[in-house]
């Protein structure tokens, strides 16, 4: 008969330290901690990964800025800053012709007030004098007369009766 004898390979373990995505190297296996600067791994045009120096590369340009649109509003407020500018100027000027007219309303203002103030001081006076009264106008002094008034009432709805007495 036949001899069905098999030999069983297995293959050796991974290393921890390569990805499982990268194929099993066929020579010594270099750690990425081992490779000196300069070199970097490369994709050759047939397939074939291998380590090569790359020449050092200068570092992009910087991008050159882009002319952008002024805007909108940049615009209009560099329009606006000189009619602001002539309205004030104008108002400056207006000002300037109307400073006599302005003071004079300004002291007619502090005279208002000063007879605001005096009326309300001497009014009160007035009124006073007017009620104590001076009688012919000779200077005597009236006398005044005291009313004394005495109500009694019997019950909150009760009728009220009083008395007046003029002294």
């Amino acid at each position: 008969m036949h001899d069905t004898t098999y030999t069983i390979t297995a293959q050796a373990p991974r290393p921890t330290d390569r990805p499982a995505y990268l194929p099993d190297p066929v020579g010594p296996v270099m750690l990425p901690s081992e490779i000196p600067p300069g070199v970097q791994m490369v994709t050759l045009p047939g397939g074939i990964r291998t380590l090569a120096y790359t020449p050092q590369q200068a570092p992009p340009a910087p991008p050159v800025p882009v002319a952008q649109p002024i805007p909108a509003w940049a615009k209009t407020t560099a329009l606006l800053v000189p009619t602001v500018g002539g309205g004030v100027a104008a108002a400056g000027i207006g000002l300037s012709y109307a400073a006599p007219g302005l003071i004079a309303m300004s002291q007619a203002l502090w005279a208002t007030v000063a007879l605001i103030a005096a009326g309300a001081i001497g009014l009160p006076v007035l009124l006073r004098l007017a009620r104590n009264g001076t009688g012919t106008g000779t200077g005597t002094w009236r006398s005044t007369t005291h009313i004394t008034q005495n109500i009694t009432a019997t019950g909150l709805f009760g009728k009220a009766t009083g008395t007046i007495n003029h002294r």
